[in-house]
């Protein structure tokens, strides 16, 4: 059986009656967590730009919603605002694996087709169940940072079989919807090359758009092209994908949303177990005068972000963000590591720059080991007056390995929120989305009044 008939399958085959206490658990604490780093970018540029463009089309049902709004728009486009919103600042929940990703980008595009298919709360949190399956498990079996392609290009695929799992189609047409994802989503990574831009934002957003387009052609009738992993010209054999032949998906108790990671700080999740290690060293060291900072990282951290000149002076939120050399220094500077730290005003301080130009990141084959189990870094901070303080984190707070509480969650989502909504808005808000799965329409969790500035 080809791949996608093999994923159509299980995608199929699986029921809300499946799913383990703790995973539907795991679905609405990921639900929370999404909507605390969408309210967190409600007011961003790239946030705006998106929400306009989605509020610009027609509202005629069955259409979603543009959270935060009244508005109606095609799902495809709800997907588009609403995925750029929860992406934008980088503190939506990670998978690391052969390729890193963040699974929950398929929330999203999941809420706007539920909305458009008339579903309910169970009916969304299965299909966010089977997006992170698809995604992650493709991550496990495959890597497309290597040969310089994207993790969203998964996304179109990951979406396209959550949107078809919403509108019921069948195994065929879940195959035809996969076909026409796959063939026309392949994504490069000069997304995340450099001085990132604001189309960081917007990358699985756009995929999670053209993924529910695919479904919903392939719902009216639409085929798509044949064997697209393995055919010829498929995607295992263009992007050098062997892996993929192999794909296994889960069975219930072997889910991967169980094994992904909620952020703790605002950053790149390979730069939190520095920023971690760096938190505890502060302490140590913040009456003296810094000499060095060494940071001993793996391959996928220095690649992505301990290696490129644009990571020493970042001149976007997204870059510094992506800058393990930015996050640790203000981490030792400031002694936390929130929104404000990468503030533009933030990325001129002379103080975080001067520690920056003492800085060093290599790679050291003993912590490649330890990836992607853990994210190991170590750090050393040597002095001027000969005091070395050393700590390495492998697993830090947020990490499946060392998760937060339900309480740090809830916690998460009151910072990010309380500069958008009332105290008594995310009361509501919380109180739905624990109870995700006795709602019969699940368009009030995401309709609420915003605080306007």
């Amino acid at each position: 059986m080809a791949l996608a008939h093999r994923i159509a399958k299980w995608v199929n085959d699986l029921n809300y009656e499946d799913l383990p206490d703790k995973t539907i658990h795991e679905a609405k604490r990921r639900v929370i967590d999404s909507l605390a780093a969408a309210l967190g970018a409600y007011w961003s540029r790239p946030a705006k730009v998106a929400r306009a463009k989605a509020m610009a089309a027609h509202d005629s049902p069955p259409s979603a919603l543009v959270w935060g709004t009244n508005h109606h728009t095609p799902p495809e486009l709800a997907a588009f605002a609403n995925g750029t919103m929860v992406r934008y600042l980088d503190y939506n929940d990670t998978y690391l694996s052969l390729e890193p990703a963040h699974p929950s980008d398929n929330i999203a595009p999941a809420v706007a087709v539920a909305q458009t298919a008339g579903k309910g709360g169970k009916d969304l949190i299965l299909s966010i169940v089977i997006g992170y399956e698809i995604q992650c498990r493709m991550c496990d079996a495959a890597g497309l940072r290597t040969g310089g392609w994207d993790h969203v290009t998964y996304g179109a695929l990951s979406t396209a079989a959550l949107a078809g799992k919403l509108w019921d189609l069948t195994e065929e047409q879940l195959v035809h919807a996969l076909g026409v994802a796959g063939v026309s989503n392949i994504n490069t990574r000069q997304t995340r090359v450099g001085q990132i831009s604001d189309w960081k934002a917007c990358a699985f957003a756009n995929v999670g758009r053209n993924g529910i387009f695919a479904a919903d052609l392939a719902r009216r009738g639409l085929t798509g092209p044949h064997e697209i992993f393995e055919g010829p010209k498929g995607l295992i054999k263009q992007l050098t994908l062997p892996g993929l032949t192999d794909l296994v998906l889960g069975s219930p108790g072997d889910l991967m949303i169980d094994k992904t990671y909620i952020k703790y700080w605002p950053a790149e999740y390979h730069s939190q177990s520095a920023i971690d290690a760096a938190l505890q060293l502060r302490s140590r060291v913040e009456r003296k005068e810094i000499k060095e900072i060494l940071i001993k990282s793996f391959e996928a951290a220095v690649s992505i972000i301990g290696s490129e000149p644009e990571k020493l002076r970042p001149a976007s939120r997204e870059t510094a963000d992506h800058s393990m050399f930015y996050c640790v220094a203000a981490a030792l500077a400031d002694g936390e590591v929130t929104l404000a730290t990468f503030g533009e005003h933030r990325l001129t301080d002379a103080k975080i720059l001067g520690l920056i130009d003492k800085t060093k990141i290599v790679e050291d084959p003993e912590l490649n080991k330890g990836y992607p189990k853990g994210i190991p870094n170590d750090i050393t901070i040597t002095c001027t007056d000969g005091t070395k303080v050393n700590k390495r984190v492998d697993f830090p707070r947020g990490h499946a390995e060392n998760p937060m509480t339900d309480d740090e969650v809830v916690a998460k989502f009151r910072r990010m929120s309380h500069a958008v909504i009332t105290d008594k808005t995310a009361d509501r808000i919380l109180e739905m989305a624990w109870d995700l799965d006795k709602l019969d329409d699940v368009t009030p969790l995401f309709r609420f009044p915003v605080v306007v500035l």
